[in-house]
């Protein structure tokens, strides 16, 4: 590990205890900032509810002034009750497709975050998965404390243990095959990142709507990798939030995630293109295994700062 990477992790890793609620409402009212959180979500109708319950009980009714003044969910399409059911635990929803018309909306999770930039206000913006289970309000003050009370740090991620049903530890599997090493060959003042690709991070609006959106699941890895160029090492931070339990994809779902992973970061040392951004898998049918072909994501939405409406929307 780099000099600089241990350095880093003395001086940037944190614990969520390690900021106290009360301390952070007390900066946050004094510096006049606002937290926006963000929950992207298709078809989780089964866990939206409780985590939007937990940050509006512990978060926004019960402190003696919100830590979040802005809870969004942003539905980007779901066959489910899951806008039904946020609504009813207190978010205000979002459809995906409302946000920037003008642009047809593209699937994948990047472009929901993307598109939250134009439905959000906040000057810190927390993106928290929609599919966690036993959620804790600590993923969201845990993540947003270090933007509170350092001026200079910038972007703040998660890190937790990813257990794998009973096993402790193994979850984050396109994490360890895919994402590790790529960082540590490629951009190894990132090596001490924990969860890379976690979905939970906090960042200042200043910097989001200055970098590119991967539109699906390489936003990950594409932001890191953007904001290490843009602010540099010191104005990322990570902060240990406990343990998180979610959903988990299956193989095929994880190989297809593992591809656009990869194209992400192809783009990002060569800034050229694939020769075929496609993925073929293979499925066994009754006959024999039947090949199955997916385009692996090749689009990135620009800087949200470069976007007229959202430049009108900050004018106005």
């Amino acid at each position: 590990m780099l000099e600089e990477v241990e350095r880093w992790l003395a001086d940037r890793s944190w614990s969520a205890a390690d900021r106290p609620l009360d301390q952070l409402l007390d900066r946050k009212r004094a510096a006049g900032t606002t937290v926006s959180v963000v929950l992207p979500a298709l078809d989780e109708e089964a866990t939206v509810g409780a985590i939007v319950e937990v940050i509006r009980r512990e978060l926004i009714e019960g402190p003696p002034v919100p830590l979040v003044d802005e809870l969004v969910v942003i539905d980007s399409g779901s066959a489910d009750r899951t806008a039904e059911v946020a609504a009813k635990a207190g978010a205000r929803v979002v459809h995906r497709d409302e946000i920037l018309p003008r642009i047809p909306a593209l699937p994948g999770k990047g472009e929901v975050l993307w598109r939250s930039l134009l439905a959000t206000g906040g000057d810190i913006v927390c993106f928290v998965d929609a599919d966690l289970r036993d959620f804790s309000a600590a993923f969201v003050s845990g993540i947003v404390g270090p933007l509170l009370t350092d001026p200079d740090v910038q972007f703040v991620k998660a890190m937790y243990d990813r257990p794998l049903g009973d096993a402790p530890g193994q979850g984050g599997r396109v994490t360890e095959l895919v994402a590790r090493p790529l960082l540590n060959l490629h951009w190894p003042q990132l090596a001490g990142f924990v969860q890379p690709l976690g979905g939970e991070y906090a960042v200042r609006r200043s910097l989001l709507e200055r970098l590119p959106f991967p539109v699906g699941y390489g936003v990950e890895l594409g932001l890191l990798v953007d904001a290490l160029h843009t602010v540099g090492l010191d104005a990322l931070a990570q902060v240990d939030v406990g343990v998180r339990v979610h959903r988990h994809q299956d193989g095929q779902a994880l190989g297809r995630m593992a591809a656009a992973i990869y194209r992400t970061a192809q783009v990002r040392l060569s800034r050229g293109h694939l020769v075929r951004p496609e993925l073929t898998q293979f499925e066994r049918g009754p006959e024999g295994f039947v090949p199955r072909t997916y385009p692996v994501d090749t689009e990135e939405r620009p800087p949200m700062a470069g976007i007229k409406e959202y430049a009108l929307r900050r004018v106005a």
